[in-house]
């Protein structure tokens, strides 16, 4: 029954984080315009004028959409490390995953420059997951 109860309270956390994590992500890309502005004459509300926009971005442009996916993954692994120390390794990485899935989609849905296709998949999300892992995993802590 224990392992049930841990089972289930694993899985709601995770959805908890992975929610957290992508209001995060979401919220730095409809703001980094902010902070680094879009090209002139681009339409980034729509994944249409995302597409015929992309090649008018240079690399600063993609250093929001970065940051937000890395930071997504690193605040919703964060979460259940703290929350989940039991399990944290495992969860960890599923957050890692499912952030990973997300990013893999975007690229068939908005294609990116292949740089940014390589460095988006090798840095943003696992790493992410193994950063919250030695920052705050105790694994003592129950």
């Amino acid at each position: 029954m224990e392992k049930i109860t841990i089972i289930l309270k694993g899985l709601l956390v995770l959805f908890m984080a992975l929610f957290i994590g992508g209001e995060l992500n979401m919220f730095i890309v409809e703001n980094g315009h902010y902070l680094i502005a879009n090209p002139p004459g681009t339409d980034f509300t729509t994944t249409e004028g995302l597409k015929k926009s992309m090649h008018l971005m240079q690399p600063k442009h993609f250093v929001m959409p970065f940051l937000a996916h890395a930071l997504g993954t690193l605040l919703s692994a964060i979460i259940v490390v703290k929350l989940m120390p039991s399990i944290a390794k495992l969860l960890s990485y599923l957050v890692g995953l499912m952030f990973f899935v997300g990013g893999v989609m975007m690229i068939f849905m908005v294609p990116s420059p292949l740089w940014f296709t390589i460095v988006d998949l090798v840095f943003a999300y696992f790493p992410m997951s193994f950063i919250a892992i030695k920052l705050f995993h105790k694994p003592n802590e129950n």
